[in-house]
């Protein structure tokens, strides 16, 4: 039976830090995962310190275009469905109306019975 090779942790490290941070013979880093992950970690150190990107500014009138453009996307409601929703609106407000009347009007009635 072999004995393996072991190694200290620290021996391990090292052997891959000095391994995989040296460069080919033109100068550029080799594609090992050190050498990536220090890439990575330039490019977000980079695009941290640069400032935000700034929204495009259009105007006032980019805008008004904008607004005109959705406003035509907008499907309007005919005159006499326009009339019969005004008619559901009012109903449903006068029907919450007493309702919350007549339950003010029930504590009001029962706490009178109680207290007074």
């Amino acid at each position: 039976m072999a004995k393996s090779k072991k190694r200290k942790n620290s021996d391990y490290k090292t052997s891959i830090l000095t391994e995989e941070t040296s460069t080919s013979k033109n100068g550029k880093k080799d594609g090992t995962r050190w050498a990536k992950a220090q890439e990575k970690a330039k490019e977000r150190q980079r695009k941290k310190n640069q400032p935000a990107a700034k929204k495009e500014k259009g105007g006032v009138r980019a805008y008004f275009k904008g607004v005109k453009l959705e406003m035509k996307k907008v499907v309007w409601p005919t005159r006499s469905e326009l009339g019969s929703f005004t008619v559901v609106v009012l109903a449903t407000c006068a029907a919450f109306a007493l309702l919350f009347w007549g339950i003010d009007s029930g504590v009001l009635a029962a706490i009178r019975a109680i207290c007074f």
